[in-house]
């Protein structure tokens, strides 16, 4: 989406008038990319279902607090990063598992997703993404899948450069040693 089309929507979701049709419009906008954003963190297909339908109805029920001083896709991915962290909070909460159940269960969980189309190698990448902290898993997703500049996500995250850059390499490092002690 091109700046001036951003300011048009932003524009036309601050109209009483035309803020519906806005709305639908920024849903069909960003429903892919944030889909694939909150799936990466969540993993299951039908999580990342509810996860995304919580992120489109936390905004059009905050669109007047969105005060334009971000880009609109920076405040949804922020929304939808928030929304995924609180689903994996809770999920934690609900099950208490040692680490190698729960990276067991990554695995398991993907290979037998219908919506999964990925190789054994994918689910082991996703697997030793899910064994990341939640801050580290976050960056690692934004940056390696989405490819967002380090400013974005310093802004979506309110984190400086510097931190997002070190969570990014020991992140990758820890995928490294996971991949290295397979072998």
């Amino acid at each position: 989406m091109t700046k001036a089309d951003e300011q048009l929507l932003m524009q036309q979701l601050t109209d009483p008038k035309t803020q519906r049709a806005a709305f639908e419009r920024l849903v069909r906008e960003y429903s892919e990319q944030l889909y694939w954003q909150v799936r990466r963190m969540v993993l299951d297909h039908e999580d990342a279902n509810d996860v995304l339908q919580n992120v489109f109805l936390k905004a059009w029920s905050h669109l007047d607090d969105f005060h334009h001083d971000s880009k609109l896709s920076t405040w949804l991915y922020r929304i939808a990063v928030n929304e995924s962290l609180d689903f994996l909070r809770r999920q934690k909460n609900q099950i208490v598992t040692s680490t190698d159940d729960a990276s067991q269960s990554v695995s398991q969980t993907l290979m037998a997703d219908r919506y999964f189309d990925g190789d054994d190698t994918e689910a082991l990448l996703q697997e030793a993404i899910a064994q990341l902290p939640d801050v580290q898993r976050t960056v690692f997703n934004l940056r390696y899948f989405d490819e967002m500049k380090y400013s974005d996500i310093s802004e979506m995250l309110h984190t400086s450069e510097g931190a997002l850059k070190a969570s990014y390499h020991i992140a990758v490092k820890k995928i490294s040693e996971f991949f290295k002690a397979r072998d």
